[in-house]
């Protein structure tokens, strides 16, 4: 007797599938990494308000096709990962609003921005697991902002990424600007964070 194969695009469909089906309470993110469905608890007041502040001062810079999401799934499916990131910018032709498909993850490769803000108890799966899927996925910017940075509350640009990892990385501590390059083309003054 031989055991069933089992491929890995029938593991991804069941994991994504058992996604859409969880009855997630209220504020909570079901999130898939490394072949897991992991739970979170709705994250911080100043979190919010932080993730709220840059999609505000994204708004006026976002190109006509494009939207800002705070709960989009995005996936990556290579590396059996699905998050629902802050701050999500991508062109709505790209999240699928076919009512038959409407709570399927949309790629993470169609996002312009995914921004992070980091929470106490997981800052490393923002600075680092999320930070190589993106990468992974060519999310063109990811702005990591970093409230437990060792060196004091900073924000991170990661742009040119190659498929492996991001090329570039403009850092600055909270309080300065930072500056989101084109389609954006502004300089995100990270002051208003309340940090």
């Amino acid at each position: 007797m031989t055991a069933p194969v089992i491929e890995a695009s029938d593991t991804w469909h069941r994991l994504v599938s058992t996604w859409q089906e969880l009855d997630v309470p209220d504020g909570w993110r079901a999130e898939i990494t490394g072949g897991s469905i992991v739970m979170s608890p709705p994250p911080a007041n100043t979190h919010n308000l932080i993730a709220s502040r840059i999609q505000r001062a994204l708004l006026p810079a976002t190109p006509e096709n494009c939207e800002i999401f705070q709960t989009l799934g995005v996936s990556i499916a290579p590396m059996f990962r699905l998050y629902i990131p802050d701050v999500v910018v991508m062109p709505v032709d790209d999240i699928g609003l076919d009512p038959e498909h409407d709570t399927a993850p949309t790629p993470a490769r169609y996002a312009l921005l995914i921004a992070e803000v980091t929470s106490k108890d997981n800052a490393n799966h923002d600075r680092v697991t999320k930070l190589e899927a993106y990468a992974r996925a060519q999310v063109p910017l990811y702005l990591l902002v970093d409230r437990w940075d060792k060196k004091g509350p900073s924000v991170t640009l990661f742009s040119a990424p190659d498929g492996r990892k991001y090329h570039g990385e403009l850092r600055v501590s909270v309080g300065e600007s930072i500056t989101i390059p084109e389609p954006f083309g502004i300089n995100l003054d990270t002051s208003l964070f309340g940090i």
